[in-house]
């Protein structure tokens, strides 16, 4: 008989509410990093950027904005790995919107889910409809407080 405590075992029902949370906090780790407005997307259009090492450490660090390919690598590291001053000042709004169509299938579907869910600009660019607000449960219409 072994002598480590024994733990319940995980159904499957446990585990998909467990992965259900994991998602929510990971989506929501990119959602607070989102500015309010693209407008807030100052960054160059030109020249050679040196992003901090908190964002890029490894492989390329200086990327010229003249080569398409090294600007898209920019983008989407920055959107994968930056915090909301990164992204302010490393991507430009033209830019971004300019990319969006192939950007959006270069980044994680968590982070394209959250700039298109915020961004109808991009959800546009991408040829979608705009998002719809989350329905209603049922049996949750006189819920709320008055």
């Amino acid at each position: 008989m072994s002598s480590s405590p024994q733990r319940p075992v995980s159904t499957p029902s446990d585990l998909s509410s467990a992965v259900a949370e994991d998602l929510v906090l990971y989506r929501e780790k990119f959602r607070r990093r989102l500015p309010d407005s693209l407008d807030e997307l100052q960054g160059p259009t030109t020249g050679v950027v040196e992003p901090s090492a908190t964002v890029v450490w490894s492989g390329l660090r200086a990327f010229d904005l003249v080569n398409e390919r090294q600007r898209m690598s920019l983008y989407r590291t920055v959107l994968a790995e930056g915090m909301r001053k990164d992204l302010c000042a490393l991507l430009n709004r033209e830019v971004l919107v300019q990319l969006w169509p192939t950007l959006r299938v270069l980044v994680s579907t968590t982070v394209r889910d959250v700039w298109e869910e915020r961004f109808s600009e991009l959800r546009a660019m991408a040829g979608l409809p705009p998002a719809q607000p989350p329905a209603r449960r049922p049996g949750n219409e006189g819920s709320a407080a008055a």
